[in-house]
Formats: structure tokens, C-alpha cells, sequence
């Protein structure tokens, strides 16, 4: 079913109330959110590893679409989506791309986190008329410090997670200080919200697929970020254990227009999460600062 046109009598201001909606495109249908605006160019969300459509923080993705409209989706395979997840952020990109191009738009602001952040890279440089600007967060560039790292981090701390009883964002997203687990438990309370018509859970197979595929973004020579030549906003927390937060300052300082955010005190690779009205207002700055919104 192909239902990309329908439903949108009304504007949706919400991310708990957004429908999901689905497009078909070279065999593979996609499941979808979007809400905000219709006018003027999306941002277009791109998640993280083990990631469905209600993984995102509703208080990002309702700030951002306050302005802008945005676009929320399941990479292929995972989720509501058909198809079996590729192995390779590049392949990961090209889905992406066929995503957008599904539902007929010309140009996207992309905001990607972790795992999404790496996808938007490739796009930003195989498809450049495609996106306008970037925002990266908890990410980190081709053959970056520890990324090849994050399949035994992930690893340990989902059976540190099993052992304890509690969610595995709790130690992958946050700090351990009081500050950290207060904001990790905030966090996970908001990812709730959403009551009904909720995502598929990621299958262990397409999880074990993104997984080779960050292992294997971390293994690759160092990038050569110059080829990037859109505005590009950089954030994350000062404490990444999973994507070293070494890797945003690298970002910016080897972007040719990267702009980085101060990195969040007492924060993991959640950071934008943590500190999401902070995030916020300083995304909406970037997005609005160019001269074609």
C-alpha cells in the first residue's frame, strides 16, 4: 500500500499523534512520520542503531517541526519497513535517498544521529543537490577514533542492562553521575508518550546488519571530509562512550562549514537528548540562518 499522498488534510503538531504512512519504492515499503509545516524544505530525521520511528525524542522532533517540517523513517528492514537491512552505511544511504525521492522532494535538511549521522555524510557527498544542510549528532566521520569499537560496547552494556533490569540507553545514552540517570530516565519516560499505533521492535537480524555496518564505517581509512560542502552543525556529549566524543571535534574542525556546538556537560552520546531545549533552540538558529528558508 502506498498511501504517501493521503492523511494530510490536517497539519500534525505532535510527534505522539503522528500517523504512520507508508511509500513503495524499488520493492521496498517504507514506513513514515511526518508533521509540521508543508511548506519549505523538510528535515529529514536519520536514527540510530537498533532504532525504530518511536525512538526519537519528542521533544526534538516536536521543536524542530514547531518550524520546519519534519520527516521520520525506518531504514529498510527495520521496524514497519520491508525488506532486509544492508550491511553497509553506504547501502544504508542509497535506501535513504530512494526514500526521499519516493515522495518527491527535491532537497532536504538532514538531521542524523549516531548510526544516521554516518548515512548522512554519504548522502550529503554522493547526492549534493539533495541536501541543503546537515546537522550531526553523536557521530563521527569514516574511520573515526573507537567507532569500531561499538559493536563490544553495545555488546556489554546490553547484558549490563539484562543483568539490572533496566533499558540499555540507560548506559549506552547516558552518563552514570545522578545528573545522568535522572536525564536517562526522563528521556525514556518521554520515548512512552506514544501510546498507540506504535513501531515493530528491530529484529535481531537487521540489528546484527547495522551493527557490521558501523563496525565496518569505523575500519575505513580516515575521511576525507572536504568533499562535504554544505553548512554542517556538529553536537554531542562531552562523555560518548559509544562514538568517542573525539569524533565531534574532528567533525567540525575537518568540515569546510562545520559549526560546532559546545560539547554538553555531563553528557553521553545522548547529549542532544539530555539537553534537548538547548539543542533545539541552537538547531532551529542553523536551520533558520540559511537564506533560503
Amino acid at each position: 500500500m502506498n498511501d504517501a499522498d493521503e492523511g494530510r488534510g490536517d497539519v500534525t503538531t505532535s510527534y505522539r499523534n503522528a500517523p504512520t504512512r507508508t511509500v513503495t519504492a524499488d520493492g521496498v515499503t517504507f514506513a513514515y512520520r511526518e508533521l509540521g509545516p508543508r511548506s519549505g524544505v523538510p528535515v529529514l530525521f536519520l536514527t540510530h542503531l537498533a532504532a525504530v520511528l518511536d525512538n526519537w525524542d519528542p521533544r526534538v522532533v516536536d521543536g524542530i517541526a514547531a518550524r520546519h517540517r519534519v520527516i521520520t523513517f525506518d531504514n529498510r528492514g527495520v521496524g514497519a519497513s520491508t525488506g532486509s537491512t544492508p550491511g553497509t552505511i553506504e547501502d544504508m544511504a542509497d535506501d535513504a535517498v530512494t526514500f526521499v525521492r519516493a515522495l518527491g522532494l527535491d532537497q532536504v535538511d538532514i538531521l542524523g544521529f549516531s548510526m544516521g549521522g554516518m548515512i548522512a555524510q554519504v548522502i550529503a557527498q554522493t547526492q549534493p543537490r539533495l541536501v541543503r544542510s546537515l546537522i550531526l549528532a553523536g557521530t563521527g566521520p569514516a574511520g573515526g577514533e573507537g567507532i569500531k569499537n561499538v559493536t563490544r560496547i553495545s555488546h556489554v552494556d546490553t547484558l549490563r542492562a539484562l543483568l539490572t533490569l533496566q533499558d540499555p540507553k540507560l548506559y549506552l545514552f547516558f552518563t552514570r553521575t545522578a545528573n545522568g540517570r535522572r536525564a536517562g530516565r526522563a528521556f525514556l519516560a518521554r520515548l512512552k508518550e506514544r501510546t498507540q499505533h506504535r513501531d515493530k521492535a528491530i529484529s535481531l537480524t537487521s540489528y546484527f546488519s547495522q551493527l557490521k555496518a558501523i563496525h565496518q564505517w569505523g575500519l575505513q581509512a580516515p575521511a576525507d571530509l572536504s568533499h562535504i560542502h554544505q553548512p554542517v552543525l556538529v553536537a554531542n556529549g562531552e562523555s560518548d562512550r559509544m562514538v568517542p566524543s573525539r569524533n565531534t571535534l574532528d567533525l567540525a574542525a575537518g568540515l569546510p562549514r562545520g559549526e560546532l556546538v559546545p560539547l554538553y556537560p555531563d553528557a553521553g552520546h545522548g547529549g542532544i537528548f539530555q539537553f534537548h531545549d538547548e539543542f533545539v533552540a541552537r538547531a532551529l538558529a542553523f536551520l533558520e540562518a540559511r537564506p533560503d528558508s
